[in-house]
């Protein structure tokens, strides 16, 4: 794996423009993503996620704007690249898979002739040439029959299929990077496994980079190489996986775990729920200092201060402790 860094996110910063004034939703994100590795960024919802990942492949709309900061991809700022060059970055050098297929698939096309559409407009495919590419997609994500599925509708399809099909659409070129915005939020519990197996696979065989979004930082365990805890627009905590699960350092990261169901790294079954007491602050109420402070059990004074993002022992985490 190479040590240069396929995706570079620099001080990321989001706002809405409101009629009371700019407010400021990711505040100075920074993440790296390296060839053929897993990202997870975690994070109640709201906190800034999604925006973020609209924010890597310039996609978001007003009110939303980037007010500052850098993307880089393979070291090319995509917050200056011109329209046509959108174009050619998005689909067919990164992808995004929507956490509802249903309402991003068009519902009086074929999942084919969807597909079909990315790999004329992107490539060089001939309409039989781009049907049996489809066909081969299809299959490759785990779709039964897809000589006959190929003319199937969205609402033809269970949605475990129509979630399959968005992510062969996503593949149709062959990235180098996907980002996952909860790919796995609309299915049920077996379905969920077997997307986020089917991801880690195309990650491993296809050498691509995957951006995995989510609110459940239990199945981060399952798939990510790297885990990024985010709350209110700023990264608590980042690293490898295992030392942001195992040696949690930051009380939010604690808290996530602490309220799980059961204990996804050890196994073990808790016999009591624990959770984080308070709820998200709004954009307008974000309070000066640790943005954690006011749910937070350890707060103290000095929290109020400005807190950065430091490297200590194995992992990043933003806390005075």
């Amino acid at each position: 794996m190479s040590d240069s860094p396929l995706l570079e996110i620099k001080n990321l910063q989001v706002g809405f423009d409101t009629a009371s004034g700019l407010l400021m939703a990711v505040r100075g994100v920074d993440l790296e993503i390296l060839p053929g590795e897993i990202a997870a960024l975690v994070g109640e919802s709201g906190c800034g996620k999604s925006l973020t990942a609209l924010s890597t492949l310039h996609l978001n709309e007003p009110p939303a704007r980037v007010i500052a900061g850098e993307i880089l991809f393979k070291g090319e700022n995509v917050l200056a690249m011109e329209p046509e060059r959108l174009l050619t970055f998005r689909g067919a050098e990164a992808s995004l898979i929507f956490q509802e297929p249903m309402t991003a698939l068009n519902p009086v096309f074929s999942i084919g002739d969807q597909i079909i559409e990315v790999l004329m407009t992107h490539g060089n495919f001939t309409k039989e040439a781009a049907r049996e590419k489809t066909i081969h997609l299809l299959a490759m994500v785990g779709i039964p029959e897809p000589q006959s599925r190929i003319d199937r509708y969205p609402f033809e399809l269970s949605g475990g299929m129509r979630q399959r099909a968005m992510i062969a659409m996503a593949l149709a070129m062959g990235p180098s990077l996907l980002i996952a915005d909860e790919p796995t939020t609309a299915l049920d519990v077996t379905i969920q496994l077997q997307i986020l197996e089917l991801i880690k696979d195309l990650s491993k065989t296809k050498k691509m980079s995957v951006l995995l979004i989510t609110h459940d930082i239990g199945i981060v365990s399952l798939i990510a190489d790297k885990t990024a805890i985010m709350y209110a627009g700023e990264i608590m905590e980042f690293g490898d996986t295992t030392n942001v699960l195992k040696k949690k350092k930051h009380p939010y990261t604690q808290g996530l775990l602490n309220s799980l169901p059961s204990q996804f790294i050890s196994g073990k079954k808790r016999k009591r729920l624990e959770p984080i007491p308070g709820s998200v602050p709004e954009l307008k109420d974000i309070p000066d200092g640790c943005v954690f402070r006011n749910r937070c059990p350890h707060y103290q004074q000095k929290c109020e201060n400005e807190i950065e993002l430091k490297y200590i022992g194995d992992h990043y985490y933003r806390c005075i402790l």
